[in-house]
């Protein structure tokens, strides 16, 4: 035991407790660690298997570098975001470019360096101790036994992850007396493709269940971090399967006017934005007092958006992939910006959301098309996450590169909950509401008032973020084009309805806020396309439509266009606009039932696929 206590032995073990500490900082900011005992006991079994499969420190220390490497960054997460690095940071991280780092970080990237060198320095330090002791070797006849034993528990485990594990017997009921007469219950046969394998195996017994889960161990230090990187390849062979699948597609696009001709074109992705919500749309409380004022913008009032998620809906808005496909993974086509890329415009796309991880990937596999990928957003989803303001440093550099024809999408946060954490102070407008309050929980309808004054006030930001977004465009002076549409909408204990949030079938979530814009300049170059939008302003319209409206917008063409589907376009027609309601439902053929608004169609949904 003395020994142990000689310098260098202790500086190698402070340095592993100061490592596996990580999964704790979050008490040091008053915030909750879940599960502390269990992650706990995840590090110190880790560390006792890697001390008995190695032997002796140096000869592991040099796989923990990117444990040390990473820890100014998860520190730097939990003080200013509330979480720690997850795919979605791995994913920055990997595509950020030095000068875009440098640029990011301006004045602080000495900083930056300092504190790459002082861990630089902590780790090599570290190792010196650990080659120079022998102290710490673990040789006798305990490590074999130790070894033996995580042998047996990992099999154990990895036997339950495989087959399952079985649950604790039910206690015994009483049987019930048969009926005579009784009509026996006729069941339909499965259909074949839902009749599970048998399984080679039986499933684990309940009580050899190890106090062991896969998110715990990803949650603890250093050795979770191998855990979230195998999530980070998964998501990148994720991606990159999706994005083989439409690698030779072309749209042989076009543009109309001379490759020189200046032309800027801006598709805003609104988030959880429903439309009576805008004053804009005659809401009584005024929301939008800035782009009331703006005199090209033209409210688009009958937009609906065939599914209420995201991840489902944003590919419907930026590709041809029909609304009844929207639920199926992955499309076999690009966006609108390969289009725009073989017409001749430089693309960005420029996001306040998330890049990787089970909701967000199928987004990002579209901007990934783009020639300039920025995603902003390090806090995720959390309390902690960048206004959508954040989007114009960004936004000026697009409009200042020297290409004459740019388009640049904008994917927000818009009014995603929390509501009162996507705006600041100063637009905290109507009390009471949710603004400093800890944690509120959604479904507690006693905050119905707070709920909705956030979320109004949320909207009243969007307004000020989009007003922005328009005088930067009227900067440029250039022939200048925008389109904003929310992905969804939002159901906030409307009249005695008691659901709130979205994923419910509410005409609250499909029906969204939408509106065009057009600079002066486009007007004189393009009279006829701004008629037709003024005259479509109250048509029945679809997040379907914003393709090929935005290509037409900026005078592209490609074979097999569907200029019929284009508000902008003297062809336009309506189609049948379908949503995600017990079934593929016709919305104009729908019923709006009940407090909650749910859209019931009044024939027979199509099945979903």
């Amino acid at each position: 035991m003395r020994s142990l206590l000689r310098p260098r032995n202790l500086y190698v073990l402070l340095s592993y407790c100061v490592l596996s500490c990580m999964p704790f900082v979050p008490w040091l900011f008053g915030q909750p660690v879940a599960h502390p005992g269990q992650l706990a006991g995840i590090e110190l079994v880790c560390w006792i298997g890697a001390w008995a499969f190695f032997k002796r420190p140096a000869w592991f220390h040099w796989l923990l570098l990117p444990a040390f490497l990473a820890l100014p960054m998860e520190l730097y997460l939990y003080t200013f975001y509330g979480q720690g690095i997850s795919t979605h940071h791995l994913g920055i991280v990997a595509e950020t470019s030095p000068a875009e780092a440098m640029e990011f970080l301006g004045s602080k990237a000495w900083l930056l360096v300092a504190v790459f060198v002082a861990v630089l320095a902590w780790f090599a330090t570290s190792w010196i101790a650990a080659c120079r002791t022998r102290d710490l070797d673990w040789d006798d006849v305990s490590r074999r036994v130790v070894i033996g034993v995580l042998g047996v528990g990992i099999a154990v485990f990895a036997y339950g992850h495989v087959f399952g594990i079985a649950p604790p017997p039910l206690p015994a009921v009483a049987p019930v007396a048969s009926v005579k007469n009784s009509v026996p219950e006729v069941t339909a046969p499965p259909r074949p493709g839902s009749v599970p394998q048998a399984q080679r195996l039986p499933r684990l017994a309940h009580w050899a269940r190890l106090p062991l889960d896969l998110d715990g161990f990803a949650r603890s230090w250093p050795f979770g971090l191998m855990a979230r990187g195998v999530d980070f390849y998964k998501e990148r062979v994720y991606l990159a399967d999706l994005n083989r699948r439409s690698a030779h597609f072309r749209f042989g696009a076009h543009a109309v006017q001379a490759a020189d001709a200046p032309q800027v074109v801006v598709m805003v992705i609104g988030e959880s934005s429903r439309y009576d919500r805008w004053s804009l749309n005659g809401y009584a409380r005024e929301t939008n007092p800035l782009l009331s004022q703006e005199a090209n913008v033209v409210p688009l009032q009958d937009v609906i958006t065939s599914v209420s998620a995201t991840r489902l809906s944003v590919p419907v808005i930026v590709s041809r992939k029909p609304a009844t496909d929207s639920l199926k993974d992955g499309f076999s086509e690009k966006s609108f910006l390969t289009a725009f890329k073989e017409a001749g415009f430089k693309t960005f796309w420029l996001s306040n959301q998330i890049s990787f991880g089970k909701f967000d990937t199928p987004v990002s596999v579209f901007a990934k098309e783009a020639d300039v990928v920025d995603f902003l957003n390090l806090g995720g989803f959390t309390d902690n996450s960048n206004y959508d303001e954040v989007l114009f440093g960004p936004l000026r550099h697009a409009l200042a590169d020297p290409a004459p024809k740019k388009l640049v999408v904008l994917h927000t946060l818009g009014s995603h909950w929390n509501y009162s954490h996507r705006y600041p102070k100063q637009f905290d407008k109507w009390q009471p509401s949710l603004f400093g309050v800890d944690k509120p929980v959604y479904t507690d309808i006693r905050i119905k008032e707070q709920l909705n004054n956030s979320y109004d006030s949320s909207i009243l930001y969007t307004d000020w973020f989009l007003a922005q977004v328009v005088g930067a465009l009227k900067e440029t002076a250039q022939p200048a084009s925008m389109l904003y549409v929310a992905d969804h909408g939002q159901t906030l204990y409307d009249n005695s309805c008691r659901l709130a949030f979205h994923g419910h079938n509410t005409q609250y979530e499909f029906h969204v806020s939408a509106f065009a814009w057009y600079s002066d300049a486009y007007r004189e170059r393009h009279p006829d396309k701004v008629s037709q939008l003024l005259r479509h302003r109250k048509a029945r319209l679809a997040t379907e439509n914003i393709f090929h409206t935005l290509l037409d917008l900026a005078d592209v063409r490609y074979p097999g266009e569907r200029l019929e589907w284009s508000f902008v376009n003297p062809g336009f027609k309506q189609h049948k606009r379908y949503v995600d309601s017990y079934g593929w439902t016709d919305y104009d053929n729908a019923t709006i039932k009940g407090a909650c608004h749910e859209v019931i169609d009044k024939g027979k949904p199509l099945p979903r696929n």
